[in-house]
């Protein structure tokens, strides 16, 4: 077989995991601005303040990849990669369509069974992909192959924000949420059409005698972890800025030790990879505290800061998409929101009824502010959730370009130096918001949104030289009985993360000068790039040694 092929089953991957994430992003673009939003009994979210929505957020994202640990494992044990994938797809598709039911508790059901769902789902297909790569004839383009199925997550992520725009404009928050299920639904029969081809990479590892049985890590491991949440809620005090928070960092405590355990207990041959592999997720947590930060953080910045008028050459194009919401330059409070999603209520609790100008017009030029009344178009906030998977799409065959030119003259950097430099590149992106803030006066006038553009451009490099790596450096060092519950690992550094990228993001009103808050993710992740670049020729000494 010629060198430059891929295994048969990578365009099957790479669609299930397109129209999975196709819901999944598609649900993340919406969902601060659906807990924000007004109730009105017809339609709109649950008029949330801005610090319970982003605690909302960050916690179901951190569950989401704190489940993959559990799927993982019982995919490697038990019920193998391909049946696993087809469960979580089924429970992520039914929770999605759950979501479309506006009632809070149906709410979070929705979201309980898409983070289950995503367990059994994210860890398993990415194993899958590994262990098809390991043939002789496809190992040398396990790095690429990744970077081709990372480039289908952002496809996924790139279109659906459009349909969630004009689902939401046309039908209601409803029948967005139910669009996100049909695309996990069309995931899994893609899937189910490239079942012959997965055959090879569907490997149940037996325990070893070295393994700690299922019983064992659910007695030792889950049932703590759910202990150590549960202390975590009751604690007097906020120590993390709420319940959740505290909850949801005191359960992680029993699986990082579990982690700990896999590295105190492993064979010579396994300790160094396993390692590695530890010291390289403890870093990763810094580049998803502040690249998830998209859907809360910068989301604020896409819906109050940024100018969101279309440019007039596009227009048409929005429109005729329904991607234009109508914002009212007059409106009643009940209607209104500040950039905390507030109400003004009187001493009874009951919202007070007035007439004012709209957020959104506060920090315009004073000319451009309508004064007729008449209500305004612009771009739906959640598109700007789309211009990182833009630059993913367009950006991943440069950066395949420039690794496979490298590769020709034997000075592509290993996957550990892609990863420092990841980070170390990631570490700018931040500091073009500060100027973004410098340049409006820090939120008094409107800002471009080239400067979005110009953020989630530099950080998706970093991306690309980050995460993708991340999930072939699993494949690559993890001793082959565990690699799937090593990728579980991976994306429990990936849900803390995402955990702190709420709790990071919850800062947001401390900062006056908002310069500040954009700088102080520049630094976390300097600091972590400094990390990674000092234990760089350590990683490297092992990834030679045990890379397989």
């Amino acid at each position: 077989m010629a060198e430059n092929k891929h295994p048969k089953a990578l365009p099957y991957l790479f669609f299930t995991e397109m129209w999975e994430r196709f819901g999944y992003y598609l649900i993340i673009g919406l969902l601060v601005t659906y807990l924000g939003e007004k109730w009105d009994g017809v339609s709109g979210g649950f008029a949330m303040g801005k610090k319970e929505a982003y605690d909302i957020f960050g916690t179901f994202i951190a569950f989401v990849f704190l489940t993959p640990f559990i799927g993982g494992l019982i995919a490697d044990r038990k019920l193998g990669y391909v049946k696993s994938v087809i469960i979580g797809g089924v429970l992520m598709g039914l929770g999605y369509c759950i979501m479309a039911i506006h009632d809070l508790n149906y709410f979070y059901i929705g979201l309980s069974l898409i983070v289950v769902g995503n367990g059994f789902f994210k860890p398993n297909i990415s194993t899958l992909l590994g262990n098809l790569y390991n043939r002789p004839e496809f190992k040398a383009r396990k790095d690429i192959g990744y970077n081709i199925f990372y480039m289908g997550i952002n496809l996924g992520a790139l279109i659906c924000n459009f349909f969630a725009a004009y689902l939401r404009n046309e039908y209601g928050w409803g029948f967005a949420f139910i669009g996100a299920g049909a695309g996990m639904f069309l995931g899994i029969c893609v899937f189910l059409a490239g079942l012959k081809h997965y055959k090879e990479g569907n490997v149940i590892k037996p325990a070893t005698s070295e393994d700690m049985s299922l019983l064992r890590i659910f007695s030792t491991i889950f049932l703590p972890a759910i202990a150590f949440g549960f202390i975590g809620w009751m604690l007097p005090g906020d120590i993390f800025g709420s319940d959740s928070s505290d909850a949801f960092i005191f359960s992680t405590l029993p699986v990082i030790y579990f982690y700990y355990s896999l590295y105190a207990r492993a064979g010579l041959q396994d300790k160094k990879p396993i390692a590695a592999l530890l010291v390289v997720m403890l870093v990763s947590v810094m580049f998803w505290a502040v690249f998830k930060q998209n859907g809360t953080a910068l989301t604020t910045w896409a819906k109050f800061y940024t100018d969101r008028s279309a440019p007039k050459a596009v227009e048409p194009v929005f429109d005729g998409l329904k991607n234009l919401e109508s914002i009212p330059s007059k409106e009643s409070l009940l209607e209104q929101y500040d950039a905390n999603f507030d109400l003004v209520k009187d001493d009874s609790g009951k919202v007070v009824m007035a007439t004012g100008n709209n957020i959104y017009f506060r920090n315009m030029e004073p000319g451009k502010i309508p004064t007729d009344g008449k209500p305004v178009k612009v771009v739906n906030t959640e598109i700007y959730q789309s211009i990182n998977p833009f630059w993913v799409v367009a950006l991943t065959p440069l950066v395949v370009a420039f690794f496979m030119f490298l590769r020709r003259r034997n000075r592509e950097p290993s996957t550990p130096s892609k990863i420092a430099w990841g980070l170390f590149i990631s570490a700018l992106s931040p500091i073009v918001m500060v100027a973004a803030v410098y340049f409006c006066h820090n939120g008094a006038e409107k800002a471009s949104s080239w400067w979005l553009w110009g953020t989630y451009g530099v950080i998706t490099v970093g991306e690309l030289f980050l995460s993708p790596m991340g999930l072939s450096l699993v494949s690559k060092l993890s001793p082959p009985r565990l690699t799937s519950l090593m990728m579980g690992g991976w994306f429990l550094s990936t849900s803390i993360g995402n955990k702190l990228s709420g709790i990071l993001a919850s800062l947001w009103d401390g900062y006056e000068n908002k310069a500040n808050f954009f700088l102080t993710n520049s630094l976390l992740l300097l600091a972590a790039a400094i990390v990674i670049f000092a234990l760089l020729k350590w990683l490297n000494g092992i990834f030679r040694e045990s890379a397989h």
